[in-house]
């Protein structure tokens, strides 16, 4: 397999060891924090992501996928400071998030995809906002506003990067609208492998025939959004889905994790744990791990889903 780039240079994927595949140190607006910097309390956002990787670090966990991008204020210097504060690695994202799932900046809505494409492919080949850290995956977002032409314009940047890096993709999806079906249809219009792209979020619904159809595309599919319960699908259909999913033999092709923020601006605190007082990097070991074990989910089928899968899709 070839070496994935991470925070701490190029790593063998047969080394990554258990490896989170979704998790976020900060979910915040750029333009709002530069624009009121006094709303940021830089020292606080350092101790939540050092708290939460730590925990992650006490399971065992070796390697973070962060997949923050574009409008999500992906700030690779944090990155690297949690990984100096913990000895936790970060596999890095290039993307855009697409502001409402809706809209680019005016910026990429006057140029051609080429323009984007080349933003992700800098980023993949030289380095992160100034650093010498690459990215090693790309991030693309379809959500119930459906394929926008500024959406499809991403997704068709994020394929041709793909195309001229060989980074693997991961694709936020709507499964309450199928947008993964017609994501995958704009990867294979743009000539993508579809075993290098992650639709993450498909364990947010429990249509076992959709998730089939998911499934015949060739991608992997991400069960990656424990601890949301009050905002989509809970803990006990989840768990129900990876069950009947690994009793059909599906556990290679699942990832696992929480698409937890160890800081997040969308909300004010006290309304986050209100909303989701158990979202943190550790839920899956403390919680979902022995619920999987007890319905009858293999050891080796949960190792593989926070291990080799995730490393198979890093190296596709």
């Amino acid at each position: 397999m070839p070496p994935i780039a991470t925070t701490a240079g190029p790593v063998d994927a047969a080394d990554l060891g258990r490896t989170l595949v979704h998790e976020h140190l900060i979910t915040a607006h750029e333009g709002l924090r530069f624009q009121w910097p006094h709303l940021v309390d830089a020292e606080a956002e350092f101790d939540a992501a050092v708290r939460e990787t730590k925990g992650a670090q006490a399971h065992g966990v070796k390697t973070i996928c962060d997949p923050s991008v574009l409008d999500l204020n992906r700030d690779v210097r944090l990155n690297l400071q949690v990984q100096e504060a913990t000895g936790v690695r970060f596999v890095m994202a290039t993307g855009v998030y697409g502001q409402h799932y809706t809209f680019l900046p005016h910026y990429f809505q006057n140029r051609e995809v080429d323009a984007l494409a080349d933003c992700f492919v800098h980023d993949l080949e030289r380095g992160i906002q100034g650093t010498p850290v690459r990215a090693h995956f790309l991030k693309c977002a379809a959500d119930e506003p459906g394929i926008t032409p500024d959406v499809d314009k991403v997704h068709r940047a994020v394929a041709q990067a793909s195309l001229r890096t060989g980074a693997p993709i991961m694709a936020h999806t709507h499964p309450g609208t199928h947008t993964g079906l017609l994501q995958m249809g704009i990867f294979a219009e743009e000539g993508v492998d579809p075993s290098k792209v992650l639709l993450a979020h498909t364990g947010d619904t429990g249509d076992l025939e959709h998730i089939e159809e998911l499934l015949a595309t060739g991608a992997m599919l991400g069960m990656d959004r424990y601890g949301l319960d009050a905002v989509f699908l809970p803990e006990g259909p989840r768990n129900a889905t990876i069950v009947a999913l690994c009793e059909r033999g599906h556990a290679d092709r699942l990832v696992i994790g929480q698409d937890a923020c160890a800081t997040i601006d969308w909300f004010p605190p006290e309304l986050k744990h209100a909303l989701a007082p158990d979202w943190h990097f550790s839920l899956v070991f403390e919680r979902i791990f022995p619920a999987l074990r007890d319905a009858g989910v293999a050891e080796a089928d949960l190792d593989a889903m926070v291990g080799a899968n995730v490393h198979r899709w890093l190296a596709a």
